[in-house]
């Protein structure tokens, strides 16, 4: 009679396994966990350069032809020269925008605890 050889995994081997794998998600867990605070981040900083870049469009194409483009007396103002709104979870300081004078504002995102800040330019324009 034949006999069949049996290979496979001993116990202890597929033991070191699971060790190492373990110590790999314990390593990994804590960079996956912290992604959320780095995404808010992330749109708070592109919407603010959206808006940033909507002012700049805005104040052109009202220099342009004063019929075309929004009115722009303070920061909040900057909301309605984008296409689309401004997510409701987003708030705009209100800081006037002197015409002609790039202004400092700030976009605040309080769908985490603390607010996300981020700062954009404002330009003024009637």
């Amino acid at each position: 009679m034949r006999q069949v050889k049996q290979s496979g995994f001993t116990l202890i081997e597929l033991v070191m396994v699971i060790v190492i794998l373990g110590i790999l998600a314990v390593v990994a867990i804590p960079k996956f966990i912290d992604l959320r605070s780095d995404a808010v981040l992330a749109s708070t900083n592109g919407i603010a350069g959206a808006l940033s870049s909507a002012s700049a469009i805005n104040y052109a194409s009202r220099n342009a032809n004063i019929a075309k483009g929004n009115a722009v007396a303070n920061c909040t103002d900057v909301a309605t020269s984008m296409q689309s709104s401004l997510p409701t979870s987003y708030a705009i300081g209100s800081v006037t925008a002197p015409v002609n004078v790039p202004t400092s504002c700030v976009l605040t995102n309080s769908t985490v605890s603390p607010a996300v800040t981020a700062a954009f330019t404002a330009l003024g324009i009637l």
